[in-house]
């Protein structure tokens, strides 16, 4: 892992609940169409953070455990999902997630993998699955090109960011083929926008691991630029992040 990254997001778990995207609900068609979901499905979901992947499987009513290392992240999600009886919070990692072997149909994997020893996660994935079970991961892909705005927010990310370039979680679909070789895998994306005001732009933008907290002392001019950026493209109080939902699915050998 990249930096102790189980604790990178310990100071951001507000943020990260509130501003962070959610994934579309073509989501669940595929992996329905594709890896035989079903509402009696049982799901690890791993690294599941605060839930917000996590509770689109709880509302197609399947058993879920939420396998999260960061006790400040999977705190919150045990009070963000609390009222889904068919969760499990589960101090875990994708390496040593606790879970029984062969007690679960799908490994889920949102915004996450990037993080994870994967040569020990692709291990651990397999000694949970059970026969004939799907492994899943899946990034919200922010676009960084095809309007003035996006150039101008990648642009920031890249000036004040503190270790930006080395942690996006792209170097890591570039790598899914390894991950899943010898087995084949699948993939698939989906377009996804969220339309923010300055301070949920503000929060999104705080909700990323590499961007500076207070007292850092690029902190107060990052967020004069992204004043600056959000007021030179604003369209009715409001600016566009754009995605690709990327999936990625197959069985492990």
């Amino acid at each position: 892992m990249v930096n102790n990254a189980t604790q990178r997001f310990s100071s951001r778990v507000d943020h990260y609940m509130q501003y962070r995207p959610g994934y579309p609900p073509e989501v669940l068609t595929l992996l329905k169409a594709e890896c035989g979901l079903t509402r009696d499905s049982i799901i690890a979901d791993v690294a599941s953070g605060t839930g917000i992947f996590t509770r689109l499987l709880l509302e197609n009513g399947n058993r879920v455990f939420g396998v999260e290392p960061n006790a400040e992240m999977r705190d919150a999600g045990q009070r963000f999902l609390a009222g889904y009886s068919n969760f499990t919070g589960v101090a875990g990692s994708a390496e040593a997630s606790t879970l029984p072997a062969r007690s679960v149909d799908i490994v889920t994997a949102a915004q996450a993998a990037h993080w994870f020893d994967r040569p020990k996660a692709r291990l651990e994935f397999i000694r949970i699955l059970k026969a004939g079970g799907w492994t899943v991961l899946l990034w919200n892909e922010r676009k960084t090109d095809g309007s003035a705005f996006l150039r101008d927010y990648e642009q920031l990310l890249l000036t004040y960011g503190t270790d930006y370039r080395e942690v996006r979680h792209e170097r890591t679909t570039a790598e899914i083929a390894d991950f899943f070789a010898p087995s084949k895998y699948e993939s698939r994306s989906f377009a996804m926008r969220q339309d923010l005001d300055y301070p949920s732009l503000e929060g999104r933008l705080l909700s990323s691991s590499y961007t500076p907290e207070p007292g850092h002392p690029g902190y107060a001019p990052m967020l004069a630029r992204l004043r600056r950026i959000f007021h030179s493209h604003q369209v009715n109080g409001c600016v566009s992040l754009e995605y690709d939902t990327r999936v990625f699915y197959g069985q492990l050998a």
